[in-house]
């Protein structure tokens, strides 16, 4: 599976949402669009879904326009609306028949959707009597249902209280196992939770299409953080005169060493404490938080 999102754009009355947009996504790939409110997240998400058509640029999965693929895509919306006075049953029965599936294929695979998702047991019971976490759970199972090889998702734990959040982010931590994912969310906790690489959206402009790791990595300043025993702070005295160490900041038992290179430096830094028997407590590259490094980027 290959989603190929190229050169997008997406005006609302001559507003740009969606700006000359370009990504691809891999099977077995989870992905993070991250943005904040008004970013064109979710205008992208429903162009990438087929909902809304884009002015220019085009969508192609597995080499063929999105339009003749939605078969391939489960689409989950940020407020999910279902009809209260169904059953979950009757629910999927419904979503599944507008996807084309047969009633005798629901009859044996709704049963097994509800148990992966967690509603095992809840079939008969009306979807107005669930809980935030629930309804959002059983939207993942109308997305899932049809068996598609991308799943897109639009902020799906906004919305939701601590508690069914949880239960949605351990949701989609299992679903990924088996199901490409791209999911849009401006909570940078759940993506660095879930997402093994982030694509940043600012204006409607893709800023950064990254993993976490290269992320933090580039924002590190090339700084390492130590804590060391009282014996020995002399060792700070040797580490002044090291060729690669460019800046040494002491705070009490804590230092901060600036170096050359943070990828090539470090090991030689931690030889060199080793080699003088310095007791180290702490060593730790100076990352900052992927929160702060997305303020950075997107304010």
């Amino acid at each position: 599976m290959k989603l190929e999102i190229k050169n997008v754009t997406k005006k609302f009355k001559g507003k740009v949402a969606v700006n000359n947009f370009s990504m691809e996504l891999n099977s077995g790939e989870c992905v993070g669009l991250i943005g904040p409110n008004g970013a064109g997240k979710s205008t992208l998400i429903k162009v990438i879904s087929d909902i809304i058509n884009s002015d220019s640029g085009e969508v192609l999965l597995n080499g063929k326009k999105i339009s003749k693929m939605k078969r391939e895509i489960g689409y989950l919306p940020q407020y999910p609306n279902f009809f209260h006075w169904m059953t979950a049953k009757e629910t999927l029965t419904f979503m599944g028949q507008l996807s084309g599936m047969l009633k005798e294929e629901l009859t044996n695979w709704i049963p097994v959707i509800l148990a992966k998702v967690g509603l095992e047991g809840e079939e008969n019971s009306k979807v107005g009597t669930f809980s935030g976490g629930m309804r959002q759970r059983l939207g993942i199972a109308q997305a899932l249902l049809h068996k598609p090889s991308l799943i897109v998702m639009d902020e799906p734990v906004s919305a939701l209280d601590p508690i069914g959040r949880r239960e949605v982010l351990n949701l989609i931590e299992e679903i990924k196992k088996d199901t490409t994912i791209l999911l849009s969310t401006h909570i940078l906790g759940d993506a660095e939770e879930i997402c093994e690489r982030f694509v940043i959206i600012k204006n409607g402009t893709k800023i950064e299409d990254t993993t976490i790791t290269e992320l933090l990595n580039r924002n590190n300043g090339n700084k390492l953080n130590l804590e060391l025993t009282s014996k020995d702070q002399k060792w700070i005295d040797v580490i002044k005169k090291i060729p690669y160490v460019k800046e040494v900041e002491v705070k009490g038992y804590k230092v901060q060493i600036k170096v050359e290179n943070i990828q090539k430096n470090k090991n030689m830094l931690l030889i060199n404490a080793l080699s003088h028997d310095v007791d180290i407590i702490k060593f730790e590259i100076n990352n900052d938080t992927l929160e702060e490094i997305f303020l950075k980027l997107v304010v």
